[in-house]
């Protein structure tokens, strides 16, 4: 049974995590796996907690 664990920044949209636990889920089913089978997981992380190339994503990808 695959987990799959997603993370993605704070505010990613309801739907668009829905469309990500589709689409994983399609893509191991593909490979065999039965689809009860599949856990996905999307964990939403502020920006301010993601650090990328020394500093957090906040800072750097200002809005």
């Amino acid at each position: 049974m695959p987990i799959v664990h997603v993370n993605v920044w704070e505010g990613f949209g309801a739907e668009k995590v829905k469309t990500v636990i589709q689409e994983i889920t399609k893509i191991f089913v593909n490979l065999g796996v039965p689809e009860y089978a599949v856990e996905v997981i999307v964990h939403e992380i502020p920006k301010s907690h993601w650090g990328i190339g020394g500093e957090p994503a906040s800072e750097k990808f200002q809005e």
